[in-house]
């Protein structure tokens, strides 16, 4: 039994209440870099409990490491909040198990070896699981459809983005946290994605006061919850490594998410099971597919 898989486990239904509560603070005028900025200074505090594990002294000039891998965290931050609020979190979060398919292709070409035949079967399988979540309602009128496909679209794009940083995060946090030790790299770069956040607030347009008192207990929830899972996933990668197969583990909150939003989700006046059964069960075949790509991306030899 490989017991490090729990920590992306417990990521994955971490995540899932992370979205729905930052989905449902979008819907309440939280604003995405508001809540990109917030989340972000949660982070940091519940890493910098890590700085007690220690780590090993590196000079300087090595700090453009920490920084490059906090631009990335940054970025696929503000990419899947977008994602969350442009779209529906039943599709926004299984695209978003694309992560170990990039994953796998990062650490292929910075190892400089050819890509298997297996990666070229999950991109298929991507690829038909996209379409799938891009099924709209039957029962929509023209001008429906296409407003429903324009969101779908900007979705499905500012997933894949989201996917492909966080990716290439992961990769490097594998790569350059042992020889800093956990206690020094997470904490250090989770400061400076903190501190680049801080760009944000003069972008945000309304005042803190003028944000609706509503939206505060679910941007803070929000808020909380995507710390809970960013402490879980990420410490066990930096600790055990296996990037590839942790974000098989993680991209379970694709179906998790599908099966929140059908079950629970009037808990936060989230609409998307109003879509109807039909659609719902496009979207969870959808995700289904986007797993077994995953899994085959893992089972490789």
């Amino acid at each position: 039994m490989k017991w490090h898989l729990l920590f992306p486990f417990t990521g994955s239904l971490l995540y899932i209440a992370a979205a729905l509560f930052l989905k449902r603070a979008q819907q309440l005028g939280g604003g995405v870099l508001r809540t990109t900025f917030v989340a972000n200074v949660a982070i940091a505090l519940v890493f910098a409990a890590l700085w007690l594990m220690g780590g090993k002294s590196q000079p300087p000039s090595l700090l453009w490491q920490p920084i490059l891998v906090a631009v990335l965290f940054v970025a696929g931050q503000v990419f899947s909040i977008l994602a969350l609020s442009l779209g529906d979190v039943s599709v926004a979060t299984p695209v978003l198990g694309a992560k170990t398919i990039f994953v796998a292709w990062f650490t292929t070409l910075l190892l400089a070896t050819s890509l298997p035949w297996q990666l070229w079967c999950a991109a298929g399988l991507s690829f038909s699981a996209i379409v799938l979540l891009n099924r709209a309602p039957r029962s929509t009128t023209t001008e429906a459809s296409h407003h429903h496909s324009r969101k779908l679209g900007k979705t499905l794009l500012f997933s894949l983005l989201a996917a492909g940083s966080y990716a290439l995060f992961d990769v490097l946090v594998q790569k350059w946290s042992p020889a800093w030790g956990t206690g020094r790299f997470l904490p250090i770069m989770f400061a400076f994605s903190a501190a680049m956040s801080c760009v944000f607030l003069p972008f945000i347009r309304e005042p803190w006061r003028d944000v609706p008192r509503a939206a505060w207990p679910s941007l803070a929830a929000g808020a909380f919850f995507m710390a809970l899972q960013s402490f879980a996933f990420v410490s066990g990668v930096a600790m055990f490594g296996d990037a590839t197969s942790m974000n098989v583990v993680y991209s379970a909150r694709g179906i998790w998410s599908v099966a929140a939003v059908w079950l629970i989700g009037h808990w936060f006046s989230n609409t998307e099971a109003q879509l109807g059964g039909s659609v719902l069960r496009w979207r969870l075949a959808g995700a289904a597919l986007m797993t077994s790509a995953i899994v085959l991306v893992v089972t490789r030899q």
